[in-house]
């Protein structure tokens, strides 16, 4: 079995040009595109507010900010795969303020290999969010679905006098003779 190669964009967060260099060349580009930089939590928080990203990488402490709070945020509002780096000293404390947020942590300093293990983790988790992303889309799709079949079931038993089981009997049965969906009759019908 072949798998899909997934390429994911990233924004990292760093005011050392040493590690930012480091990780430009651990981010080939046929596997991370784009990747952004931010030099501060702004520069970082204008650039999440433009577009979406799948990895947020922070190498704490930033000109303006620990990033903590930017770390969480991202985690929960925008659903990206975050990875903090703070220094070996707070470490543990940080981790206990972002671990329930699903926010990684790595203590400073670290090695290389460290880092591609910590990129491989972060393939994983967003793998993951995306299987759960899809399946809650797919549940949301399948309410607004039942939610329109529901109003069309309403306006016939409003406008036709039927009961609601004659009105489910009607969808049902005339969708199926005219080879559409409910979904599609019910747009059809409170038209």
């Amino acid at each position: 079995m072949s798998l899909k190669r997934q390429v994911f964009s990233v924004l990292v967060v760093s005011a050392v040009e040493n590690f930012n260099t480091a990780m430009s060349s651990m981010l080939r580009e046929s596997d991370y595109k784009p990747v952004k930089y931010a030099s501060s939590i702004g520069e970082a928080q204008r650039a999440i507010a433009d577009r979406h990203f799948d990895f947020v990488i922070i190498n704490a402490p930033l000109k303006d900010d620990l990033g903590v709070r930017f770390a969480i945020d991202c985690s929960t509002s925008h659903s990206a795969v975050v990875l903090l780096l703070i220094q070996n000293e707070i470490h543990a404390e940080v981790y206990g303020k972002v671990t329930e947020h699903g926010v990684f942590t790595l203590p400073k300093p670290m090695s290389k290999q460290t880092m591609t293990v910590a990129l491989m983790w972060m393939r994983t988790a967003a793998a993951k969010v995306k299987k759960y992303e899809k399946k809650t889309t797919s549940i949301e799709d399948k309410m607004q679905e039942i939610r329109l079949i529901n109003k069309a079931k309403w306006k016939l038993i409003d406008e036709k006098n039927m009961t609601e089981p004659e009105a489910h009997r009607y969808i049902e049965k005339t969708a199926m003779d005219r080879c559409m969906t409910k979904a599609e009759l019910a747009k059809e019908i409170l038209k």
